[in-house]
């Protein structure tokens, strides 16, 4: 098939490969770079219906391109949009395109800078027909077994958000673990140890050959700091998670640990620290 994909990032750039070694045609567009200079050029190479895939940061960047490319679309095109987007803008989004009868898919990518080689997680929301048409770009993108259809606009994009509530979870747990190894009397071999746990472990996973990898390249972690972003799924986890009703204190705590990290003097601390003083006179450290 013939498609745009607009944002040649990381991710963006490696998608755009992926599909061309699989015998796709694809034209790029970014402001730094690609294969036209502007989106009017981007409409006019591809021949209807288009295909457009958006690979832009959440937000503005998103909002923005969607509203020129509405402009520039028309009836039986579609676009998907597949960056992390907030559920509700996509289902927002797709009234929009489907009142101008263009067909709009939300899609959750996942795999990072590795999904060149080992294929990209897909989870996208959207109508059927508009589904099945681009199934074969899917189908390039995914890994046997790494593609499904999640269900109706804002789908795709609301299984993503959980599924990096979930990976907030699973770092925080990886990151105490190794936090409580480091902290031993005993010696412990942490690379050797937490490699172990890599074969026939039921904690064995693809964050864990991640992490070990890094230990191999830095032993002791001492070229990063420990301070964490949130990129924003976490956050509209926990806040889907309070007002569906749902316990999710793990991911919860995971978000707010990544607060804490920014924090290497907590106000808060100072306060639990003060607080120790005066009731029980235990020591404060200046």
């Amino acid at each position: 098939m013939k498609l745009g994909i607009v944002g040649l990032g990381r991710m963006g750039g490696n998608m755009a490969e992926r599909l061309r070694r699989d015998g796709h045609e694809v034209v790029g567009y970014s402001r730094s770079s690609g294969d036209v200079a502007s989106l009017e050029e981007l409409a006019s190479v591809l021949e209807p219906p288009r295909v457009v895939w958006t690979m832009l940061p959440a937000g503005d960047p998103t909002a923005a391109t969607f509203d020129q490319l509405m402009l520039l679309l028309e009836p039986g095109d579609t676009l998907v949009d597949g960056g992390n987007s907030n559920y509700h803008e996509s289902i927002v989004r797709s009234k929009a395109a489907r009142q101008k009868g263009v067909g709009f898919i939300d899609a959750g990518v996942s795999g990072g800078i590795w999904g060149l080689e080992e294929g990209y997680c897909l989870m996208v929301g959207g109508e059927e027909a508009d589904v099945e048409r681009l199934q074969p770009i899917f189908d390039s993108l995914a890994p046997p077994g790494g593609f499904v259809h999640c269900g109706p606009s804002g789908a795709g994009h609301f299984t993503k958000m959980v599924h990096n509530g979930v990976e907030y979870g699973m770092m925080q747990a990886f990151g105490e673990g190794y936090e409580l190894l480091a902290a031993s009397e005993l010696g412990i071999d942490i690379p050797a140890a937490l490699s172990a746990w890599r074969y026939g472990s039921v904690v064995r996973s693809w964050l864990l050959d991640l992490l070990v990898r890094a230990l191999e390249q830095d032993p002791q972690l001492s070229e990063v700091k420990g301070w964490a972003e949130d990129s924003g799924e976490g956050r509209w986890t926990v806040n889907e998670a309070v007002r569906l009703a749902v316990p999710a204190p793990v991911i919860s705590a995971a978000l707010y640990a990544r607060f804490a990290s920014r924090k290497p003097d907590s106000p808060a601390m100072k306060v639990v620290a003060s607080l120790r003083k005066e009731f029980g006179g235990h020591a404060t450290k200046g």
